[in-house]
């Protein structure tokens, strides 16, 4: 991993033939390992990414995964899997020399998260999740039809982008636009989708939060990599972030839902911790799916959240 000279916290990790990763590193370089993993998938590295863990206490690793943000090639999805994002997350964690790290994320992050845990429990100090995403057929279809019932406007400009016909499976009619040849199309499909997105995640309207959403050259990136895992199911077996919580249930964790998040409704985090009481569960009256400034209940919470495990971590080592 070779740095990057305008930073000396950012890397570049190349971790096959055709992908590169970008990688950040911040806080304090004695404190307690984290990783946090952004949403999408492909959504990229944001401000608000880390902003809920505290600096002083925390060596703060992020990056941008396989054709997100600033890892190239930009919104490429060969060699884009599941499988492949938690090896990356390995390879972040030798190239850093961690030996343990806690590991967090919120929407597809704590999809991945949990995917991660599972396949390397020894690596894990503990887990931080929010706005649960475990990529089930049915978390899927509502996001993509089932939601029209509380955005009805929003959702008719979203599917009015495709013929009639076609607007009863937006995400194969979304997917073949995103994956197709057209440049201009591709784009344009890719606006529109994270325009919806963007409206149905905040607790209230926030057209600055949309706006920040909608650049081209990231909504791109995550449209079609956003498409590509879920036409594929997110690359896991039905149930199986479900039935693989014995590989981590004596772990420290932190489960934190939007009690009004309309992409990843609160049922999948009722699921999750019905089937890991060990965790401890936090549910935001006041929350949508965005931790943003003009909602911020949730960032509170998902600070609060991260304080309990940095007392129980260092209450551990000592």
């Amino acid at each position: 991993m070779q740095a990057d000279p305008a930073a000396s916290r950012t890397h570049r990790l190349k971790v096959d033939d055709l992908h590169e990763l970008h990688v950040e590193e911040s806080g304090t370089p004695r404190g307690i390992p984290v990783v946090v993993l952004h949403g999408g998938p492909g959504a990229g590295l944001r401000p608000s990414t880390t902003r809920s863990f505290d600096p002083a206490a925390f060596r703060i690793v992020a990056f941008d995964q396989r054709g997100a943000g600033r890892s190239t090639p930009h919104a490429e999805l060969a060699g884009n899997t599941t499988r492949a994002l938690v090896a990356d997350i390995e390879r972040v964690r030798q190239a850093l020399g961690i030996d343990r790290w806690l590991v967090a994320g919120g929407s597809w992050g704590s999809c991945l998260a949990l995917a991660y845990g599972q396949a390397h429990p020894e690596r894990c100090l503990g887990f931080r999740l929010h706005g649960i995403f475990l990529a089930s057929r049915a978390e899927i279809e509502w996001w993509f039809q089932g939601c029209r019932v509380l955005f009805p406007d929003r959702w008719e400009a979203f599917a009015d982008f495709v013929p009639e016909e076609e607007r009863g499976d937006l995400l194969t009619a979304y997917h073949r636009r995103l994956t197709g040849e057209d440049p201009e199309l591709r784009l344009a499909a890719a606006i529109s989708l994270r325009t919806f997105s963007a409206w149905t995640q905040t607790f209230l309207p926030d057209p600055e939060h949309v706006a920040s959403l909608t650049e081209p050259k990231a909504a791109l990136a995550v449209a079609r990599i956003f498409t590509h895992y879920c036409v594929n199911g997110a690359f896991l077996e039905p149930g199986q972030l479900l039935r693989g919580l014995d590989r981590i249930r004596h772990l420290p964790a932190e489960i934190v839902q939007g009690r009004y998040d309309t992409v990843t409704p609160m049922a999948t985090a009722w699921a999750l911790h019905r089937a890991w009481p060990e965790a401890r569960f936090t549910i935001v009256d006041e929350a949508n799916h965005a931790a943003t400034d003009r909602a911020p209940a949730l960032t509170q919470a998902l600070r609060a959240a991260t304080d309990r495990l940095r007392d129980a971590l260092a209450s551990a080592a000592a």
